[in-house]
């Protein structure tokens, strides 16, 4: 009997993989990752936070619940410090180069499957288990069968080597699915809201809470191309390229946020979605886990996005030139997915943008 160790996360879906590896006959151990604690945070930052928020505590209260029901042994890790150095902070770098980054990749890429992986082994793990919405079939990365759930998006930037021994019960199947499995067991779990908000950190009222660990530097808001002054910015971290909700301005009218100048601290906006268009960007950090040569190929550049048409060249080392007719408001530092039919072949950060001429 082969000995599976799965992140356990108290979510109906860690609850229900767990379940279904039972059943198969596996040996299951559960693992819960604490990876998050202000009081901690607040010494490594050096100062004090507002942040006391503890949905870790009552995760792991659900999540003994559980493995209480199905009769399998949960141990608990401390990541805390490694999220901090691996995850949060380039989450708080990026966001003062003025780019939006996805710290959800890079908790699968430095935690999940790295020091969970690591840590699962010296449980006597033969194989570990997520509960995500993806599928692994001979160490290759396949979107799940839920076209809404699908996740592979963010494992994306995962090597082949991690994504080895790895299984991922929930792939097959549909949310609802997983919901009605959970409720037949009656498990705690069962009517759990689903987690959103960053990776371990959870919930927020995100201007608030970035607020704890980087100072606003308000600034102005100027029309793309006139230069005309229209409003206030409460810092450029706050926004995205893209973005309509959250601009106040002195306009009665929709307006998208095109361009951040960091330099000037200069917010600029658009009302015409021409200045959001690009037709190419170069990545780098890039894991590639297929030759790309001859494959016709799609790309994602933000979660639950529709395929793009693109075409992609390896222009250096872990760099990708990815072309396409036009996309809107592609962002640097967001993740960018490289897709063959069903199979995700890669992913990397977006380091350059390309605007439509």
């Amino acid at each position: 009997m082969k000995t599976v160790v799965i992140g356990m996360s108290g979510g109906v879906d860690s609850s229900v993989a767990a379940y279904l590896l039972k059943r198969e006959g596996y040996n299951v151990i559960a693992l819960f990752m604490r990876n998050w604690d202000s009081n901690i945070n607040n010494d490594l930052l050096g100062h004090k936070t507002v942040d006391d928020i503890c949905s870790q505590e009552q995760d792991y209260n659900d999540a003994l619940a559980v493995c209480k029901q199905l009769d399998i042994p949960l141990h608990r890790v401390d990541f805390t410090k490694e999220y901090w150095d691996y995850v949060f902070k380039y989450f708080l770098s990026e966001l003062e180069e003025g780019r939006t980054p996805n710290p959800d990749v890079m908790c699968n890429k430095f935690i999940k499957f790295d020091l969970f992986k690591k840590e699962a082994k010296r449980l006597g793990a033969d194989l570990i288990a997520t509960g995500h919405y993806a599928k692994i079939i001979n160490n290759k990365l396949y979107k799940a069968n839920d076209a809404n759930k699908d996740q592979s998006y963010f494992l994306a930037m995962l090597t082949t080597e991690q994504l080895t021994d790895v299984l991922m019960p929930l792939g097959s199947l549909q949310k609802p699915e997983v919901r009605l499995i959970a409720e037949s067991l009656n498990l705690k779990t069962a009517k759990k809201k689903d987690s959103t908000g960053i990776c371990f950190i959870g919930e927020r009222h995100f201007n608030q809470f970035l607020s704890n660990y980087l100072p606003n530097q308000p600034g102005k808001i100027k029309m793309i191309k006139t230069e005309e002054v229209i409003g206030d910015h409460i810092g450029l971290m706050h926004y995205t390229i893209g973005q309509r909700k959250g601009i106040h301005t002195k306009l009665n009218e929709q307006l998208f946020v095109c361009q951040k100048n960091l330099k000037t601290n200069t917010l600029y906006v658009c009302k015409d979605e021409k200045y959001l268009m690009s037709n190419g960007l170069l990545a780098d950090n890039f894991i590639l886990r297929e030759d790309i040569d001859d494959l016709n190929l799609t790309a994602k550049f933000r979660y639950r996005q529709e395929d793009t048409e693109v075409t992609a060249e390896v222009v250096g080392e872990d760099q990708l030139l990815i072309k396409y007719k036009a996309a809107k408001a592609v962002a640097p530092g967001q993740i960018v997915v490289l897709y063959s039919g069903e199979e995700c072949i890669g992913g990397g950060i977006i380091k350059e943008v390309f605007a439509i001429n």
